[in-house]
């Protein structure tokens, strides 16, 4: 029963984290991307890593497509959503719409290093790699890139 109340109050303690990233942050021209949709420069979207976008039979079906997410960088903050692949980018870092790149730094600029995560409640949806704190046979598994919500 112990192990049981572990982990319930484990996975109620983890509910008020979120999964974030860090990475390079660049910009490019938008156009169709590989989640089926039309974007141009002044559309607030983001292109994510390989490691980020998984690997779906149809890249238009990708679980990612749509989700929306919030960008950091320099005390400020910015919201996207996911209607891309970047595949030349390492995991956890992202590509943007120079509107997005703009509204944290200035275009000249080029590649600047932020955070970002996931909104909503689904944030730790299928293909994120989170590891939950818990106990099981008196071992402890700790977390891996995550951090409290502010």
């Amino acid at each position: 029963m112990k192990t049981f109340t572990t982990i319930l109050l484990t996975l109620a303690a983890a509910s008020t984290r979120v999964l974030a990233y860090a990475g390079d942050m660049t910009y490019y021209t938008p156009g169709l991307g590989a989640c089926g949709t039309w974007s141009s420069g002044t559309s607030h979207i983001v292109a994510v890593a390989p490691a980020q976008y998984g690997h779906d039979a149809n890249p238009n079906k990708a679980k990612v497509c749509g989700r929306k997410m919030t960008i950091h960088y320099g005390g400020k903050s910015a919201t996207a959503t996911v209607v891309d692949l970047c595949p030349e980018c390492a995991s956890g870092s992202i590509d943007v719409s120079p509107a997005v790149f703009e509204e944290l730094a200035p275009l000249d600029r080029g590649r600047v290093r932020v955070t970002w995560g996931y909104n909503g409640a689904g944030a730790r949806a299928a293909g994120e790699a989170v590891e939950m704190e818990m106990e099981m046979d008196g071992e402890e598994k700790g977390g891996k890139g995550e951090v409290d919500e502010e």
